[in-house]
């Protein structure tokens, strides 16, 4: 089977999110999760009945009863609040052993094996519901350890390795805390403190749950929609970039590469340091030499027309000459450049020995038809 490449140039769009939340017991966890879109919850815990604005719960007594679950049993839900990750990842672990004594240890840990066990199932467990079209909540307890020095660090509540599950499936992680008697919730990692934060939120202020009941929704809803912005960005960059690249392919000459220089440097800014990289790979490519000094290719065959300094440019005596000239013989003044110099060019481009070269190119031809000046 081919493998399904997915181009730069293509969206990559972001429809579900795993969130991890943790903070110490008691903050409000479980009621912020109900205020995700149409939440059911898992309760691995036991402790949802002490959320104020509790929405539709599933007692779980252990794995088995969450294992064989399917798009009916979450019809019409937006959201899978697992509560806890760290209590669901403990029925997991007992189910493991259970099925196959041989990958626990005495005391109720596993080997080395089951935690391999462990990863793929709990993967397996999330893709699973997101292949339904859900958004994942996972709630954690946090404890605090002691890092260097006095500092306390804060992690997920969690027994062995584990925690790193929790931590590889979460695509977004904050953690929930009191800050000057109010509650806020901060994505961003600190010395301190696990977080994940790919949409860039500051630090949010938690209102009440009674006058915005969709808080965390609104959340989710904003991430994704950065997430997608981000990638659209990423999309128009990958196009222009390729516009880039075809122009730059069609170019056949030292001179036209130097003559396309001061289009690049304006650029998109977003791609301009990337199409300066492929002018000068792709002239090399056509085994062009490039002057890292003049910041150029060298011109080796034939005369060069173009201006290379300020101060050797057409004047703007010889400019009026070339449109008088030009004006005369009823031609366009940058055609007939390009086409003495083989090179498609402006008559503002060209040096003063290349107007002059034109100016004699055009006398000629007055003298030859016989036209006034």
């Amino acid at each position: 089977m081919a493998l399904r490449i997915i181009k730069s140039s293509e969206p990559l769009t972001v429809e579900q999110l795993v969130i991890c939340v943790y903070s110490p017991p008691g903050i409000g966890k479980t009621s912020l999760a109900f205020t995700a879109e149409k939440p059911l919850l898992l309760d691995f815990d036991g402790g949802a009945y002490r959320a104020g604005n509790r929405g539709d719960v599933v007692p779980v007594n252990s794995w088995s009863d969450v294992s064989s679950i399917s798009p009916d049993d979450l019809k019409g839900r937006k959201t899978l609040i697992i509560d806890t990750a760290g209590r669901a990842l403990d029925a997991l672990t007992s189910e493991i052993i259970q099925t196959n004594p041989k990958l626990g240890r005495s005391g109720g840990a596993l080997t080395l094996q089951g935690y391999g066990e462990l990863k793929s199932r709990f993967i397996s467990f999330t893709k699973l519901v997101r292949s339904f079209g859900l958004d994942i909540v996972l709630l954690a307890h946090s404890d605090e350890q002691r890092g260097n020095g006095d500092d306390l660090i804060e992690r997920i509540d969690v027994q062995g390795g584990s925690k790193n599950e929790i931590y590889k499936a979460a695509d977004v992680m904050g953690r929930l805390r009191i800050a000057n008697g109010k509650r806020v919730l901060n994505f961003s990692p600190t010395d301190t403190a696990f977080g994940k934060n790919p949409a860039g939120l500051k630090e949010l202020a938690v209102p009440s749950f009674t006058d915005e009941p969709s808080f965390l929704a609104g959340i989710i809803g904003e991430i994704k929609g950065s997430l997608n912005r981000l990638t659209a960005a990423q999309q128009e960059s990958a196009n222009e970039l390729a516009n880039w690249q075809t122009k730059l392919e069609a170019l056949d000459s030292p001179e036209a590469f130097n003559k396309a220089i001061p289009n690049v440097a304006k650029s998109a800014e977003s791609v301009r340091d990337n199409v300066k990289r492929l002018l000068v790979k792709i002239g090399k490519e056509k085994g062009f030499k490039w002057d890292a000094d003049a910041k150029q290719f060298e011109v080796t065959n034939g005369f060069n027309p173009l201006s290379q300094t300020a101060k050797d440019g057409v004047t703007s005596k010889q400019v009026k000459e070339i449109v008088n000239l030009t004006g005369s013989l009823e031609i366009d003044a940058d055609e007939a450049a390009s086409k003495l110099f083989k090179m498609d060019l402006a008559v503002d481009d060209l040096s003063k020995e290349g107007a002059t070269r034109l100016i004699a190119d055009l006398t000629a031809r007055m003298e030859s038809e016989g036209a006034p000046f």
